[in-house]
């Protein structure tokens, strides 16, 4: 199924990298779903921006299954198609200030909670609302957003690698489960971006840092990292499943 043909639900996707998201797969003539929990003025003011045949703004909290059911029905509703693929980018709140990072002696269970609920069961969520109508179509594709933090923890948020890590394998047994149905499950792992609302605390120095890493000389921007979901989600990525790509200028290389 071409890009243009799909009905693409975004999560978190009003602002930051989301929103990049939203932007690449709208150019590529999608209908897509700007999903928000508490950014209704800027998740309506993008999906104004595309007019409502080919963009809504709705509301729901990705950990609450009822809440994504609704708005599965709402986006069917609204587009007259069931989704077709989704793309996992919510994301409990997090800040990536090393300098502020919960360290190894005093990080506290609650926060690896918030970091599994807002990545695995927010995945699982809308995975599992999103399979009727993947079925119905005969066609889904899911890509998950990961990090390149578990292959290089150059900083280590121990509870935020490790929900993305869980995630990476949620991706794996999913693909291996729905490859049935022609569904593909895939993972797109990025680094720090500049800049998005989470990487808003980092420092310059660090940018610099991790630029001066790159063989591209830069920091991946959202909308560079956007680019490379589409490839997930277009015929050119058929055979493609279970697989995570990371997308951050050649940082990490292994």
């Amino acid at each position: 199924m071409q890009i243009a043909e799909q009905t693409v639900l975004v999560t978190g996707g009003a602002r930051g990298l989301g929103r990049s998201v939203v932007e690449a797969f709208a150019a590529q003539g999608a209908q897509v779903v700007v999903n928000h929990r508490t950014s209704e003025a800027a998740a309506e003011e993008l999906a104004d921006r595309y007019g409502p045949e080919q963009a809504v703004a709705l509301r729901a909290d990705v950990t609450d299954p009822a809440q994504v059911a609704d708005m599965l029905r709402a986006a069917r509703e609204h587009f007259g198609s069931p989704v077709s693929t989704v793309v996992n980018n919510a994301l409990a709140d997090f800040s990536f200030n090393g300098d502020a990072r919960a360290t190894a002696e005093g990080i506290r269970w609650e926060e690896f909670d918030a970091q599994f609920t807002g990545s695995v069961r927010g995945a699982l969520n809308t995975t599992q609302q999103a399979l009727p109508g993947m079925r119905e179509r005969g066609f889904g594709r899911i890509v998950n957003i990961g990090t390149n933090l578990f292959q290089n923890p150059v900083v280590p948020y121990h509870d935020y690698t490790a929900a993305k890590a869980a995630l990476l394998s949620l991706t794996r047994t999913l693909a291996k489960d729905l490859g049935r149905y022609d569904i593909t499950v895939n993972m797109a792992s990025g680094g720090l971006l500049r800049t998005t609302d989470a990487s808003a605390a980092t420092p310059e120095a660090v940018f610099d840092q991790i630029a001066a890493g790159t063989p591209l000389g830069r920091v991946t921007t959202p909308a560079e990292f956007a680019d490379a979901l589409l490839f997930f989600a277009s015929p050119w990525a058929r055979s493609v499943t279970g697989q995570n790509l990371v997308v951050d200028g050649g940082l990490v290389l292994d």
